[in-house]
């Protein structure tokens, strides 16, 4: 269902209104838009964030022929709500998204979320997604009812397939019908590659949203046989660099179909490793702790955008920006305006990756469950006193702040030298807490 307020114009969007040289001008004003969203990868898991260890040269090529985020964050550092907020450009907490859905689950995505697919279909695309899903099992909340054309994947996570939970063997589904269970996850990975590719290559002649998210690299592992035993890195780093290998294929296909000044490549994560699954979990790099905490670890991760002749190569920022933030920055990107009601959370980012503005807003609120737990403003992080599991802390967490710009790995906790700053940042958490209003989450 679309908000009634929504009114879309056509607008051509110009390159040299948007001040790019002549030489980093697409040929299109409408680009076609690519999300590979891989699940529990780490921030150090690739050879362009510091990884000796797992070969990656597609991605590290990706990131060399783009821009480089080092602060790229999810809206949350589990499964399900980071993928409500990706796809709604709004906190989980709005919609009531906020925890893992199971195969018992009831719930998932409502019809009145409107989507980036959504917005997408309104502006003439057409769109697929590919992979796991994870916003509801059910047939009202399946990819096919929130507009994507067409569905080829996972409901859900892969190891939820618990007969202990009276989990039912794993579906792999096409649209709304299971043609495969259990799914044979070994074939995943090159499955999935291959669906893409096929509907770049059907969709060439159109402007098309591909959102391929992936099954891997989320435990149990699975590899297909050809990267069994492939990489230094145990098999871990063997599906990372299958991973590696269907971005690959991603963008030979634009290549050999001439997209490549016609697409918009994004490449990130849902949340940061899975560190209780050791070997079989990724590598943060120098952030502190992991998946399931609103540490660095857990919610900054990896962020490559390439679109040849549009974003110039060899860029790296510094500059935050949020999952949040593709829902408008493509919207506006299509041509397309934003929609009034529902609020939105994501900001345009053009201008960063352009090269030729900011983030109008440089706040980020972070969420587990229905706890607000972080807050980063400008170079300053503020984490609220929680009672957590995590890996290798302390159950109960004091009140801790971080001059983040300079202390990505979260050592130094200043909240005793800077009370004031804390207060202030505590009055700011609070005050978003309140503009949520009292309605119950969902309904925000």
């Amino acid at each position: 269902m679309r908000p009634a307020s929504l009114f879309i114009v056509f607008i051509v969007i110009c390159h040299l209104e948007l001040g790019l040289p002549s030489s980093c001008r697409a040929e299109t004003s409408t680009p076609n838009f690519i999300i590979i969203f891989i699940d529990d990868m780490g921030y150090g898991d690739l050879g362009c964030y510091g990884n000796t260890t797992t070969r990656t040269p597609n991605i590290d090529r990706m990131a060399a022929e783009g821009l480089r985020f080092t602060s790229f964050y999810t809206s949350c550092p589990v499964c399900t709500p980071s993928r409500a907020g990706l796809l709604t450009g709004r906190y989980p907490i709005r919609s009531g998204l906020t925890r893992v859905l199971f195969p018992s689950s009831k719930d998932g995505i409502e019809d009145k979320e409107w989507t980036l697919a959504e917005g997408l279909k309104e502006r003439g695309y057409s769109t697929a997604c590919i992979g796991k899903w994870h916003l509801g099992h059910l047939p009202e909340f399946l990819p096919t009812r929130h507009g994507f054309d067409s569905y080829f994947g996972i409901p859900y996570s892969n190891d939820m397939d618990l007969v202990q939970r009276a989990e039912p063997p794993l579906p792999l589904m096409r649209n709304e019908a299971i043609i495969e269970q259990p799914a044979n996850q070994d074939t995943l990975t090159r499955r999935y590659t291959e669906e893409a590719v096929g509907f770049i290559e059907a969709q060439k002649d159109q402007p098309f949203f591909l959102y391929l998210a992936h099954t891997m690299v989320h435990v149990p592992l699975h590899v297909s046989p050809e990267f069994k035993g492939h990489s230094a890195s145990g098999l871990y780093g063997d599906v990372v660099e299958e991973i590696d290998w269907s971005v690959g294929q991603i963008l030979a296909a634009l290549e050999r179909l001439h997209l490549d000044e016609k697409t918009l490549v994004v490449f990130t994560s849902d949340n940061g490793p899975w560190l209780i699954m050791k070997d079989h979990g990724g590598s943060a790099g120098p952030l502190r702790n992991g998946k399931g905490t609103t540490f660095e670890g857990g919610v900054r991760e990896p962020g490559i955008f390439r679109w040849k002749g549009t974003i110039a190569p060899n860029r790296v920022t510094d500059e935050p920006a949020v999952n949040l933030d593709l829902f408008p920055t493509f919207l506006l990107l299509s041509g397309g305006t934003l929609p009034e009601n529902p609020v939105l959370d994501g900001e345009d980012i053009r201008g960063i990756l352009l090269g030729n503005g900011h983030r109008a807003s440089q706040n980020f609120f972070f969420f587990h469950r229905e706890n607000l737990q972080a807050y980063r403003s400008g170079d300053w992080k503020l984490k609220r006193a929680s009672v957590e599991k995590t890996v290798n802390e302390p159950d109960l967490l004091p009140t801790m702040l971080f001059h983040i710009s300079d202390d990505i790995s979260e050592k130094n906790n200043l909240a005793d030298k800077f009370p004031d700053r804390v207060k202030q940042m505590e009055q700011e958490m609070q005050a978003f807490e309140a503009s949520l209003g009292d309605l119950p989450p969902g309904k925000r």
